[in-house]
C-alpha cells in the first residue's frame, strides 16, 4: 500500500504529539497550510484527536501515535 500525501501528512501530525504527557495537545491554527488543516480534520473524523483543530489525542490516537513514533524511530535509526 503506497503512502499518499494525505496519509503522510496525518502521520506527520501524529509524530508531533508528545506521548510523555497526555495533558499536552497541539493546536492547528487557521493560518496553517491547507494540507495540515485538512489532515487534522481527517484525524478528528477518525476519532484520533479530540478537536477538528487538534486538541488532545484520544485513547485510539495515543495508541496510533505510539505505533507511528516507534516505526519512525526504527526506520530512522542507523
Amino acid at each position: 500500500m503506497p503512502i499518499s500525501s494525505d496519509l503522510a501528512e496525518e502521520l506527520n501530525i501524529l509524530a508531533h504529539y508528545k506521548l510523555t504527557s497526555i495533558q499536552e495537545g497541539i493546536k492547528v491554527h487557521h493560518t496553517a497550510a491547507p494540507e495540515t488543516i485538512a489532515a487534522i480534520n481527517r484525524l478528528h473524523e477518525k476519532n484520533l484527536v479530540t478537536r477538528d483543530d487538534g486538541g488532545y489525542l484520544t485513547d485510539l490516537g495515543i495508541e496510533t501515535a505510539e505505533h507511528v513514533q516507534k516505526a519512525l524511530t526504527i526506520l530512522t535509526s542507523k
